[in-house]
């Protein structure tokens, strides 16, 4: 039997071979698991983390620490992959509800790279608990890890719709899916409302969650989109940032930034508004620049005192 030789169309050999890849990276790496809204590599760090203590309520430890653990008992691929997903799941202008705590540099607004694991510490968040809530009480199935030689959660418990709150991207073998974060309080409320109205509609369910909240801020341009992508999965919402005009010397005024899209690299963004100044794209600009600290987003544009219009 072992040296048989099967005769078969490319046909299907490459339709059962991607279609048993296509699976694999659907259900194992790249698309979130709507009951908790997690990626496989999400969910063993979280599941990890708190197996081993490393809890909201203890010290911080090291990232690289925390890689190891995961890497060697539950998710069997590189530690850079797992440490990215740790970093992101840290990031609080990614995540509405961060679920992980990160001391040192995990990364900016501006697309820095975040320090390597063996700087950085990290512990689970305070809410993370709720992801986590009652996992030694039989509440999820378990399954043998890769080895066989321990358990780990199918899906998390997840107290809260981590999946609307937080969002998710990603992009597998013909599927890709990009849900944007919404309000904490108003989906909660929205799922209470719905308990009690199992046939509410969408219209109803909407004056509680009138759409997006994103964690960088941002306006939501018009209502439309919002709707279809809540009716179909396919919609387009468009942001923009938020700003205000302030009076400087000499009777000029500056456009003051606050807040911007989601997702928007804030120094890509001001690279592309300085080049419009230089390459007099736009002729009333005088100066950009980044007045951001850790009170928050602060992008200042100077205006020349001559009423600002565009290049034709």
């Amino acid at each position: 039997m072992a040296n048989q030789i099967q005769e078969l169309t490319l046909e299907e050999v490459m339709g059962d071979r991607f279609g048993r890849y296509s699976k694999y990276i659907i259900q194992e790496r790249a698309l979130p698991d709507v009951r908790d809204g997690l990626k496989p590599v999400q969910r063993r760090i979280l599941f990890a983390m708190n197996q081993d203590g490393n809890t909201y309520d203890k010290g911080f430890r090291k990232s690289a620490k925390s890689v190891g653990n995961v890497m060697g008992n539950y998710h069997p691929h590189g530690d850079s992959s797992i440490y990215e997903a740790m970093v992101r799941l840290s990031q609080d202008w990614k995540l509405r509800a961060p679920l992980i705590q990160m001391h040192g540099n995990n990364g900016s607004m501006d697309g820095d790279p975040p320090a390597a694991m063996r700087y950085t510490e990290a512990r689970l968040s305070k809410i993370s608990k709720e992801m986590l809530a009652d996992i030694d009480k039989e509440t999820v199935d378990m399954v043998l890890n890769f080895d066989d030689t321990a358990q780990e959660p199918t899906v998390l418990p997840a107290g809260f719709p981590n999946l609307l709150v937080n969002g998710a991207t990603g992009i597998s073998a013909g599927y890709a899916t990009e849900i944007p974060p919404h309000n904490l309080r108003e989906v909660i409320a929205a799922v209470l409302y719905l308990l009690k109205h199992p046939t509410a509609d969408l219209d109803t369910l909407m004056q509680y969650v009138k759409g997006p909240d994103f964690p960088t801020g941002g306006i939501i341009q018009g209502l439309d989109g919002i709707k279809q992508a809540y009716e179909t999965g396919r919609g387009k919402i468009v942001v923009r940032s938020r700003t205000h005009i302030e009076t400087i010397r000499g009777g000029r005024e500056k456009i003051v930034v606050t807040e911007i899209p989601y997702d928007v690299n804030k120094a890509q963004m001001i690279k592309k508004i300085d080049e419009l100044r230089i390459n007099k794209k736009v002729d009333g600009i005088a100066e950009v620049r980044d007045e951001s600290d850790r009170f928050g987003l602060s992008v200042v544009i100077e205006l020349k005192k001559e009423p600002m219009h565009m290049a034709s």
